[in-house]
């Protein structure tokens, strides 16, 4: 991933010096296994405790072995001697690729969560602080009928909360490895050293593998991370509609300093929201691609490690910094409630187009009858600029006075206090850390 969306934290987790470090991780657990077997002698496993690999070294060895792990398997053993054969033993280099890769998915997962969680509360937050801002409710782009600007923030904390539960799910999907040797049938490994491992690195040992571990693991969490990309790129969008300058209900955080054009002094252009939307789609295209990983010839073939290696860290880099962004955003949002109500009056009332259908009803007339008159009056409204209520009373099917009417020109929104409810239940980490 270019260094432009990728943060410190997460950098650190894909980096070439973590990787490495895993891996001698795992090599010295599995070591200690052994010994506890009676297989390495005590002072090989010292030496091998010792053992010791650089970036450059193994580089430099990679370029003539063409291969990572049998570079790395080279560089720890040198770097201990006569003790450096016990190191790898019994193991393919998928043992040593799954068991670590689950261990950096562990860990950009939890940075990832984090985020997710931030974001979380603050859209929380700002749905209670505008639970009571109205503003006019859009279908098909145009308007329906009154809500208010909390209850748009309210959804959205709601489907955050779904994602990281299908986070968390994953997360524990992929917290596993397998050291079970070449087919995944133990003929060169003791099950002792894979249960000793996966316990000491904190993950659960694959129930069944082949010379890898099953795709459909990484695949699942691919699809959680592009979930949640879809979530954010929803959020983002919405934001993008509201600023538009016809509509200007809202608009993105904007520094001092900033500039929105080159050309045009006078932009403030939603690009965060834009760079969401964008950033969302790599993370569905990679999630196609995670699931091209899942059927491997036979036992298995590498045709999926090329893939990983660029979406994996990828995906998670994408998503840690779209969250980033999306915090950024909610967080500065600048909402502007007199043009949400003045957009919301600029209808003329049509609005309640429902509550006057619901209401003839009630008085008697047919839902036919009743949809006809208000249809009538309001495509008068619509079509000439005729007042909505004027026309309703000039026809002479209307049972209802002007009197009757001006009730039904209110929004009616006491019954959201459910869904506010339900709301403050969800569990906020800025609430709990206080």
């Amino acid at each position: 991933m270019i260094p432009r969306y990728t943060l410190p934290e997460m950098a650190a987790v894909w980096s070439a010096e973590a990787r490495l470090d895993t891996w001698l991780r795992i090599e010295v657990l599995a070591a200690e296994a052994w010994a506890q077997l009676g297989k390495v002698p005590e002072d090989d496993l010292w030496a091998i405790r010792r053992a010791s690999v650089t970036v450059e070294r193994v580089d430099a060895l990679e370029r003539v072995t063409n291969h990572d792990v049998a570079a790395f398997v080279q560089a720890a053993a040198e770097s201990v001697g006569e003790a450096g054969r016990w190191i790898h033993f019994g193991m393919t280099s998928s043992d040593l690729l799954d068991t670590s890769l689950a261990v950096h998915l562990r860990e950009a997962a939890d940075l990832i969560l984090v985020r997710l969680e931030h974001l979380l509360g603050v859209v929380k937050a700002r749905a209670l602080e505008h639970r009571d801002t109205l503003c006019v409710g859009r279908t098909h782009g145009v308007i329906a009928e009154p809500t208010t600007f909390g209850h748009k923030l309210a959804v959205w904390a709601f489907e955050l909360a779904r994602d990281r539960d299908r986070l968390r799910r994953a997360r524990e999907t992929v917290s596993v490895g397998k050291i079970s040797g070449v087919v995944g049938t133990y003929a060169a490994v003791d099950p002792f050293v894979e249960e000793f491992v996966c316990r000491e690195l904190g993950l659960a040992p694959a129930e069944a593998a082949t010379q890898v571990v099953q795709r459909d693991r990484h695949a699942e969490l691919l699809s959680a991370l592009a979930v949640t990309g879809a979530t954010l790129e929803k959020i983002a969008v919405e934001i993008r509609h509201l600023a538009r300058t016809e509509v200007r209900e809202v608009q993105e955080p904007f520094g001092k300093g900033q500039k929105g054009s080159s050309a045009m002094p006078h932009k403030r252009n939603p690009i965060l929201c834009e760079r969401i939307t964008g950033l969302a789609r790599l993370l569905r295209g990679n999630l196609q691609a995670g699931l091209e990983n899942v059927a491997l010839w036979h036992e298995r073939d590498i045709s999926h490690s090329s893939v990983e290696r660029v979406i994996l860290p990828d995906s998670t880099i994408l998503l840690d910094y779209a969250l980033h962004l999306a915090v950024r955003v909610v967080e500065g949002l600048v909402v502007f409630p007199d043009r949400m109500r003045a957009n919301l009056e600029a209808s003329g009332g049509l609005v309640y187009s429902q509550q006057v259908l619901l209401a003839l009803i009630d008085n008697g007339l047919t839902r036919d009858q009743a949809y006809e008159i208000v249809q009538t009056a309001a495509a008068a409204a619509w079509d000439e600029g005729a007042g909505f209520r004027d026309r309703l009373l000039a026809d002479e099917r209307m049972p209802l006075s002007e009197q009757d009417l001006a009730p039904l020109f209110e929004p009616r929104l006491e019954h959201l206090d459910a869904v506010f409810a339900r709301l403050e239940k969800i569990e906020s980490p800025e609430e709990d850390s206080r």
